[in-house]
This record gives C-alpha cells, sequence and structure tokens, in this order.
C-alpha cells in the first residue's frame, strides 16, 4: 500500500444546512463575502437565502451572477475585477459546477493574480486564496470538495483543468434541499456526472483504499436513487441519497483523478458549450469498453455494486455486467446516444482528439490511449 494525501474540506451535510453559511464565513474571518452565483439560482432564491444568513451574522457582501454554463475565461477576469474592486476578503460559491469552478478560479485571482490560463496544469498555485465556502445546487460536480477548476479558453475553444490543493474550498455545505429546484434533465446530467466520477476514480491509477470506499459507495447509491431522484423533485429520500453520492463521489475523485471520460468531455464542452454531464454520460459507455481489459476485476465489483449478480459467470462475462448497467441507466434517464444536436462534426476530431489527450485526467486513466483510440470513440458519438 502506497503512502498518499487525502485532502477534503470540513463538510457540512444536511436538510437546512444552509443556515450555517454566515457562522461558518465568520469563523474563516470573512467581514465581505464575494457571493458568486446564476441568474437562475438567484431567481430560485437560494441565493438570497444564503445571503440572508450572512446579514444575520453581521457580514456585508457584493453578488456576482455573472456566471454561465461552462463558465469563460473572461468570465472569470471580469469577476475578479468585481472582487477586487469592493474589497472583499472571502468567496461564497452558491450554484452548480460551473458556479463553484467559477468562484474558485476568481478567489485564485484575487491573491495570485495575472489571467487565469496561467494556471492551467497541475500546481501552479502560489499564493494562498482567501476564505471560500461553497454550497452545490446540483447533485453533481462535486466542485466544492474537489482540488479541480475547469474553465474554458475562449480562444482555443478548450476546457482548461486548473488542479490543485489549494482549489480544496474550506468549507462545503450540502442541503439537499437545493436539488428539488433542478428539473429532470438537469438531474439526470448531474447525476450521471457523479456516476462517471464514481466509476472513474474507481478504476484510476491513482485510486487508494480510501478512494475506492466512496467510489463504490456512490456507484451503489446513484443505481438505486437516480432513476427516482430524475422522476420526481419532491423525493427527498433520493435527493438526500444524490447529494450524499455526489459528496463521495467528488471526495473520491478530487484524491483519485479521474480518467479518459473527462478528458474528451472537457474536450467536447470547450468546444461546442454543451452540457457536461450529457456529454460524460453518452461518453461513459464507450470508455468503459475501452478500459475493461486493463482491470476487468475493478469491473465486477462496480457490477456488484449495480445490483448485478456475478456468481458462476467468468470474469470477462462478470465485468462486462458493469457496462450493461450503466448503459441501460443512460436509456432508461432518455439520454441520447451521440452529441450530433450539439454540432459534433468528422472534422472536430483531430483537434478534439489532440487536446483530449494533453488533459491532466488522461494521466489517470488505466489504459493508455493514443490518437486513435480517442477518434474512433468520438466517431461513434458524432
Amino acid at each position: 500500500m502506497h503512502i498518499s494525501k487525502f485532502v477534503t474540506p470540513e463538510i457540512i451535510f444536511g436538510n437546512n444546512s444552509i443556515n450555517q453559511v454566515g457562522e461558518s464565513l465568520r469563523r474563516l474571518g470573512a467581514k465581505k463575502v464575494f457571493v458568486v452565483s446564476d441568474h437562475e439560482i438567484f431567481n430560485f432564491g437560494w441565493t438570497e437565502e444564503a445571503i440572508y444568513y450572512l446579514r444575520q451574522n453581521g457580514l456585508s457582501h457584493f453578488n456576482w451572477n455573472e456566471v454561465t454554463s461552462n463558465p469563460k475565461d473572461y468570465e472569470i477576469h471580469e469577476g475578479v475585477k468585481k472582487y477586487l474592486h469592493n474589497d472583499c476578503d472571502a468567496v461564497l460559491g452558491v450554484g452548480g459546477g460551473s458556479v463553484i469552478d467559477a468562484a474558485k478560479s476568481i478567489a485564485l485571482l484575487g491573491t495570485n493574480g495575472g489571467t487565469i490560463h496561467q494556471y492551467e496544469g497541475v500546481d501552479k498555485i502560489t499564493v494562498p486564496l482567501p476564505p471560500m465556502v461553497m454550497i452545490p445546487t446540483t447533485a453533481g460536480s462535486g466542485s466544492e470538495v474537489s482540488q479541480f477548476s475547469i474553465i474554458v479558453d475562449t480562444k482555443r475553444s478548450v476546457k482548461m483543468t486548473i488542479i490543485s490543493k489549494s482549489l480544496v474550498p474550506d468549507i462545503a455545505i450540502i442541503d439537499p434541499r437545493t436539488l428539488t429546484t433542478m428539473d429532470h434533465r438537469l438531474t439526470a446530467y448531474t447525476g450521471m456526472d457523479v456516476l462517471t466520477h464514481a466509476i472513474e476514480s474507481y478504476i484510476s491509477l491513482a485510486a487508494t483504499p480510501l478512494t475506492q470506499v466512496l467510489s463504490l459507495q456512490a456507484i451503489r447509491l446513484v443505481a438505486k436513487f437516480l432513476r427516482p431522484s430524475t422522476a420526481s423533485k419532491y423525493n427527498m429520500a433520493a435527493k438526500e441519497s444524490m447529494a450524499m453520492a455526489s459528496l463521495q463521489a467528488g471526495l473520491a475523485f478530487s484524491n483519485a483523478i479521474l480518467g479518459a471520460a473527462h478528458a474528451i468531455s472537457h474536450q467536447l464542452g470547450g468546444l461546442l458549450d454543451c452540457p457536461h454531464g450529457e456529454v460524460t454520460a453518452i461518453l461513459l459507455p464507450h470508455v468503459m469498453q475501452f478500459n475493461l481489459i486493463a482491470c476487468p476485476e475493478k469491473y465486477i465489483d462496480m457490477a456488484e455494486a449495480f445490483g448485478e449478480k456475478t456468481f458462476g459467470l467468468s470474469e470477462m462475462e462478470a465485468s462486462r455486467l458493469a457496462i450493461q448497467a450503466v448503459q441501460d441507466l443512460v436509456t432508461d434517464l432518455g439520454i441520447p446516444a451521440t452529441v450530433s444536436k450539439h454540432g459534433l462534426q468528422d472534422d472536430h476530431i483531430p483537434a478534439l482528439s489532440q487536446n483530449a489527450l494533453n488533459d491532466a485526467c488522461m494521466i489517470t486513466n488505466p489504459r493508455d490511449m493514443t490518437l486513435e483510440d480517442i477518434a474512433s470513440i468520438l466517431k461513434q458519438i458524432v
């Protein structure tokens, strides 16, 4: 067993836990909080609820709602100008993965300076970040507990992966009530992102016994609760379980990193500005099929986490049940088989393949990939 680090923020979990946000930032020393959200989350009332508890604890704030899906470099640069101009000293993110990634990147530039492009890659942050508290409203990206921030470089049409332990928030507040305002499509997409985090972290070359326990439990929860969570906004047992699955998968992938499905998905999102969870769901069965020969014994574990019966089957027969279980879930959720509606074309494939090969998440994929391998997978989803 090799020695490895495991990073995590303080975690506050449970219905109505959003009421802890003011006290949490106050004990981190905040005086004026830069609140990052988007217009939809603000309209749902979650941002205002968080701000209410900031005021209850004597904290002033500046509210900034200009984040879009797949946050862009220019949005980050505009946000940090607002952060500095308003003399803020802490950051609160309220929203999905796009909002939280943006909040972390604004905190990064608020103390380290420069442009966000300078920090693409691993461990390029040198100055400590201001206090950060994150409240996710999806289940979800796991960004509220991770050391990742994913930002679109608009000139290259590429998603930049920024990885640093400095990006791990100080406190993550996970209130399952926030999941009740997602529609069924977003519930399905974000839930499949949770599953992809769990599967890729489980078979990652950087996985450890600690991350694998979390990955497998997240798979069990998704297998049981994503369908009912997608079916009804008001099934609180399913919402609470999916919130926990997202948390567990987030902790797992933050420490074990990910694999080819995310490496390729990042590039599709950067080029086509399409929903990340939808794209990872479409890619996942294809990438699982490619990776199967690298670790069939782990696929058997995952099949059993899905509730599949593997007794009496050969190793390869049992391991393939994991791929089929994922494909059945994708089908049941009504997720399409291709990304053609988002404009993917054959002539995009060479550049997408090269960019995916260079993505940091490809490093921990369990099977080596070539440009031709990536292109072959992309051709299956055009």
